[in-house]
């Protein structure tokens, strides 16, 4: 099951969220032309300074840190990389669920 992760198109956010029975504290920050992603769960980071892409997957190297599902920006208008204009808009953070 897929849930949006609600952001606002702001050029730096932290939330914190539960999904998937556990609690995620994320932060998406721009800088310069890109846009991170980090991610702490129980007071554990998981990843940090993770550069975002369209449409790949935020964990997929740190899935042995016990953070059970993953993560992934998606472009509802097209193949452009995030930036955090379009935040919660054109881009959808969403939470994929293992």
């Amino acid at each position: 099951m897929n849930q949006q992760v609600p952001l606002e198109a702001v050029p730096s956010q932290n939330l914190s969220v539960a999904l998937g029975g556990q609690q995620a504290n994320i932060s998406v920050y721009q800088r310069g032309d890109n846009l991170y992603f980090d991610l702490t769960s129980n007071g554990s980071p998981i990843v940090t300074t993770r550069i975002c892409r369209n449409k790949q997957l935020l964990l997929i190297d740190a899935l042995y840190r016990g953070f059970r599902g993953d993560f992934m920006f998606l472009d509802t208008q097209g193949d452009e990389q995030p930036n955090y204009t379009g935040l919660g808009t054109r881009y959808l953070l969403l939470y994929l669920e293992s």
